[in-house]
């Protein structure tokens, strides 16, 4: 359960916050705004979801780039923050995993930190692609397209 609920947060917030990023850059269709969204979710859901609704090229790369540097940051930034974060079981692996969900970031960061940690990381990090390329193009879409008209 916990599991299910970091992976739902994992990816609606890293939406809302590449969606607000996209807007404050001037993005302001809700196609660009969801691709790009996407993209903050994972490096693979923003030109998937951008695909399926029709974002233009360079807005998907910048969906892929968004997503890159989420990953780099998580990966960097896992082994600093993990005391803090207190990544020391596979329970908050699990939640660490669906909150960040990144496998790459996910994956190195938690093998830089305690290796017996990955597999339960990587667990629910993984599920965020499916679940980005499921909800990015219909239910994301449609509220982003329902705000911004």
């Amino acid at each position: 359960m916990i599991g299910a609920v970091a992976l739902l947060l994992g990816t609606i917030l890293p939406f809302i916050v590449g969606a607000s990023v996209a807007w404050l850059f001037g993005y302001r269709d809700a196609v660009s705004m969801t691709t790009i969204g996407a993209g903050a979710v994972t490096y693979i859901v923003g030109p998937v979801t951008g695909a399926a609704i029709g974002a233009s090229s360079d807005v998907m790369a910048l969906s892929i780039a968004t997503g890159l540097i989420k990953a780099i940051l998580v990966m960097v930034g896992t082994p600093f923050a993990a005391r803090w974060l207190g990544l020391d079981n596979p329970r908050s692996a699990m939640v660490f995993g669906g909150l960040a969900g990144t496998v790459s970031g996910v994956t190195a960061g938690l093998a830089a930190t305690d290796r017996r940690l990955v597999p339960y990381g990587a667990l629910t990090a993984t599920f965020h692609t499916g679940l980005g390329c499921l909800l990015g193009p219909s239910l994301l879409y449609f509220v982003v397209r329902a705000m911004v008209g």
